[in-house]
């Protein structure tokens, strides 16, 4: 698994590496694969003669966005992502569920199982501290960083190990090494630290998912009940990419581990991401998995103008699939942000500012103060997809004089529920109070619309509407 250079050695990616998920399956996984197989012979023949053939990927209705489904919504399949994944999601920084395909169903996750190992990796360690290389961890197989029995390495480097080349050497190393921090007294630091794992999934809200080991793995020894959710899935990114070191080594492209062999020699091992879609249209790192039962997965992290979006792809049915299935969602959520003015209205104040309402002066019977708002200029970005924007206006008391600028009021913008915006209104124009003959000339015509039955002050009017999307 790796190519020898002297001292230096190059990673076989993982997808090339064989795997005894693939040599040695189950009977069900050996079905799914044919007949996987058979329906690309089919599409082979069919493009051959001229025939039109139909795309892995779906569009479903029943898909979930911004919590209700297509159809209760009305979106029509023109406006969902078309994505071959079986389990997918998208979720913004603050974790709103934008959308959702069976994303609560228990399923295998792989190797993004380390995104929680990292997790608990960079909790309880100091990234210049040395680890050394077990047996068990130089011999895990599959996937690995490259590290051999006696390595001696900063938790740094293992992290790198881990995260850039999907390392299960390097999560054995740092299960290991962190277990036995956790509990200095354990027998057995591997599952210390898969119990942390498990009890740490449940602090983030994980309702899903169970783990069995650091790295992933779900067959021959591995074989388990460990399973996870695309919700829980983005729950540990969220997290995980709260955290600046983590963040920094997904977001590398390359890396070379520096180790110190058990002979004492130095010796340096190149890694190269996984992540095929890193620096692509905002993409800012993420972490893939492969067996036969999780399928093809890839949980993604893109920031684009400040908006940070966190994507989950499970049991897709190839490695360039999972990637185009994660572009596919990180587009149409993108795509569906728009941008609109706060300030929806066509008229406007002497001033020559958006005229958003006018607002009673309750010292007098019969005048309004006009209101705009604080920034005229002010936007809300939504989500057009998630339902009709609405507008609650709200008026201050206004006694006494008012000056241009004093606070008068609030706008508050809502969608589907959820508050988008609030911004206040203030005065743009000056409203001074009644003297003291005013004042009793004010009293006398309150006496008479009392008798009449009329308002004792000027109605409030709000003259802007909610901006459409």
């Amino acid at each position: 698994m790796i190519a020898d250079a002297g001292k230096r050695y190059t990673l076989v990616p993982e997808e090339t590496i064989p795997s005894k998920a693939k040599s040695v399956k189950s009977l069900t996984s050996f079905a799914k694969r044919s007949a996987q197989l058979a329906a690309g012979f089919v599409c082979a023949i069919a493009l051959a003669a001229g025939a039109p053939t139909v795309a892995g990927a779906q569009v479903l209705t029943t898909d979930n966005v911004c919590g209700k489904t297509a159809d209760a919504r009305g979106i029509t399949a023109e406006n969902l992502p078309d994505i071959d994944a079986t389990n997918a999601l998208v979720m913004g920084k603050d974790g709103t569920v934008y959308y959702a395909r069976d994303a609560d169903e228990q399923v295998k996750i792989a190797s993004i199982t380390k995104v929680m190992t990292a997790i608990l990796t960079v909790e309880n360690c100091k990234m210049d501290e040395k680890v050394t290389v077990s047996n068990a961890a130089a011999t895990v197989g599959n996937s690995t960083a490259g590290l051999l029995e006696g390595d001696k390495l900063t938790v740094e480097q293992a992290l790198r190990g881990l995260m850039i080349p999907s390392g299960n050497d390097a999560a054995i190393v740092l299960a290991e090494y962190v277990g036995k921090k956790i509990d200095p007294k354990t027998k057995d630091a591997e599952a210390t630290f898969v119990k942390a794992m498990n009890e740490r999934a449940k602090k983030l809200g994980c309702t899903g998912t169970v783990f069995e080991n650091p790295h992933g793995l779900d067959f021959d020894e591995w074989a388990g009940d460990m399973h996870s959710t695309a919700h829980d899935v983005a729950l540990m990114m969220q997290e995980a990419m709260k955290n600046d070191t983590i963040r920094e080594v997904v977001a590398s492209e390359d890396s070379w581990i520096e180790a110190t062999g058990a002979d004492g020699t130095d010796h340096s091992h190149s890694m190269d991401t996984h992540n095929y879609l890193l620096g692509q249209d905002g993409n800012i790192g993420g972490k893939t998995g492969t067996t036969d039962d999780a399928g093809y997965c890839f949980t993604g992290a893109y920031n684009r103008d400040g908006d940070e979006i966190y994507t989950v792809i499970l049991n897709s049915t190839t490695t360039d699939q999972r990637f185009t299935d994660t572009a596919t969602l990180a587009n149409w959520y993108y795509d569906h942000k728009v941008t609109v003015a706060i300030a929806n209205t066509q008229e406007k104040t002497a001033n020559g500012n958006p005229l958003m309402a006018r607002i009673s002066q309750t010292d007098w019977t019969d005048k309004t103060i006009d209101a705009t708002l604080a920034d005229p200029t002010a936007q809300a970005t939504v989500f057009s997809l998630a339902g009709e924007v609405t507008e609650k206006v709200s008026y201050d008391d206004l006694s006494g004089t008012v000056h241009v600028g004093d606070k008068v009021g609030s706008v508050t913008l809502k969608q589907d529920g959820t508050k988008i915006a609030v911004v206040d209104l203030v005065a743009d124009e000056e409203g001074a109070g009644p003297n003291p003959i005013e004042w009793l000339l004010v009293k006398l015509d309150r006496l008479g619309r009392r008798i009449d039955n009329r308002p004792l002050t000027a109605e409030s009017e709000t003259v802007a509407k909610a901006p459409e999307v």
